[in-house]
């Protein structure tokens, strides 16, 4: 059953990453790149401190950075607990895959942090507060998407590392947006 699974993800992996071209690979790279979400950041923090206010920004940010150091770090206990090659030091695929980034990064994948983080992202501020950030949940999902899908697009990630990566983003969002709100009530802000 795993064995099988493993293949699945596999081959869907060649499929993806194999549908590249060379056309579109700057745009994958500017997605993938961590540098590129600056700007999404920056709206987020203005948006929060314009419909949430100083004290709740504050707030927001603490969870924010609770929530990406946990969704993080549980990538990085994973990655090592699991011990599942990238694709691109998988010698079964790595002689027929496309590598996009000039490295491939850490021995180990699974599973993806940068989905982990960008999905728990958009849930977070999806949920937060609806009537106000939770406008922006569409773009904010949009862009998690994209990011979890240019680590395959790149060569350094299996399409199960995403998945898995989104899901546990979603939960850690989901649980670090309810605690935010719980905060602020306890607060009275």
């Amino acid at each position: 059953m795993i064995d099988t699974l493993v293949q699945c993800d596999k081959d869907l992996f060649l499929f993806l990453n194999g549908m590249g071209t060379e056309t579109w690979d700057a745009f994958w790279l500017f997605i993938t790149n961590k540098l590129s979400s600056i700007p999404l950041y920056a709206l987020l923090l203005f948006l929060s401190y314009r419909y949430l206010g100083m004290k709740r920004t504050l707030i927001t940010l603490v969870f924010v950075g609770l929530l990406i150091t946990a969704t993080d770090q549980l990538a990085n206990f994973f990655k090592y607990g699991v011990a599942r090659l990238r694709p691109c030091h998988d010698v079964e695929i790595n002689t027929v895959m496309r590598l996009v980034k000039s490295s491939c990064g850490g021995k180990f994948g699974y599973f993806s942090a940068h989905a982990a983080n960008s999905m728990a992202l958009a849930t977070f501020f999806t949920v937060l507060p609806k009537q106000k950030l939770g406008k922006i949940g569409l773009l904010l999902f949009i862009w998690a998407l994209l990011v979890g899908y240019s680590r395959v697009y790149i060569g350094v990630h299996f399409p199960l590392d995403v998945i898995t990566g989104m899901v546990i983003g979603i939960l850690f969002g989901w649980l670090f947006s309810k605690l935010s709100i719980f905060a602020f009530q306890k607060m009275g802000t």
